[in-house]
């Protein structure tokens, strides 16, 4: 909790840590009030639960942090559900060519449904994903490049792929514990920006709610992001097990 205790015990009586301050997979849990957000009490919560992390980050990403603009390029790399998020995000911001990096080709398909107008994988071409974007298909590079995998190469080729004198790259993707990423400075002094992002900018006790709202109004979906349902906790490690699946943005638990 953010006093530093925690309110949860294993059966030896040893304190079990919060995990983000909030935890899940559970049926009851306890949270600190500066942790929640009213929402429309209609909403249905087996939806709505995505706007907690994934979904959310992916759009302020690009309506908070970068502030893509009409016919703005993009590059997203990585198709899990952020980076899907990314392209809806993109598309709804008026982006007129949105790219989508993957090496699992079986997200292609959503990838162009919800915007994308190229999807590349790079195990199909003969030089490095920065040298194909920023060469062969644009020539400088494209105006906002997103990283959604946590790979701190990707990392890299991401901001190498942002156009010289503007291109803006923001890193979502989290990486493992004591990975560091680096690029030489000529990408940095030839004009590009490197940022980041937490929750997509956005502020969760005012924000949630206007989200849920814009989509209960039907803006926008987040229905194709649900590819696995369990019931019960008692399925916890069944909905991880999913997430390692190619073919799993999210999995949703109901309790």
């Amino acid at each position: 909790m953010p006093d530093g205790t925690s309110r949860f015990k294993d059966k030896d009586g040893n304190p079990i840590y919060h995990f983000m301050g909030c935890s899940t997979m559970s049926e009851y849990t306890v949270l600190a009030e500066i942790s929640c957000a009213k929402i429309d009490p209609d909403a249905p919560l087996n939806k709505m639960c995505l706007f907690g992390c994934g979904v959310s980050t992916g759009l302020g990403a690009v309506w908070n942090t970068c502030k893509c603009e009409v016919n703005s390029s993009v590059a997203v790399f990585g198709l899990g559900a952020v980076g899907l998020a990314v392209i809806q995000g993109a598309k709804m911001a008026g982006a007129s060519r949105i790219i989508a990096v993957d090496i699992n080709p079986g997200k292609f398909d959503i990838a162009k449904q919800l915007g994308a107008t190229d999807c590349v994988n790079p195990k199909d071409i003969d030089k490095p994903i920065q040298q194909h974007i920023a060469g062969t298909m644009t020539k400088w590079g494209v105006d906002y490049t997103f990283d959604c995998t946590g790979n701190t190469d990707i990392m890299r080729s991401a901001l190498e792929c942002a156009h010289r004198g503007w291109g803006v790259s923001c890193v979502i993707g989290v990486a493992a514990s004591g990975h560091e990423v680096s690029t030489r400075p000529f990408q940095l002094v030839t004009g590009r920006t490197w940022k980041g992002t937490a929750f997509g900018g956005f502020k969760s006790r005012r924000d949630i709610p206007i989200l849920v709202k814009r989509c209960m109004e039907g803006e926008f979906s987040v229905d194709h992001y649900i590819t696995h349902t369990f019931q019960g906790v008692t399925t916890t490690n069944d909905a991880i097990d999913a997430l390692h699946l190619g073919s799993c943005l999210r999995a949703v638990v109901e309790y």
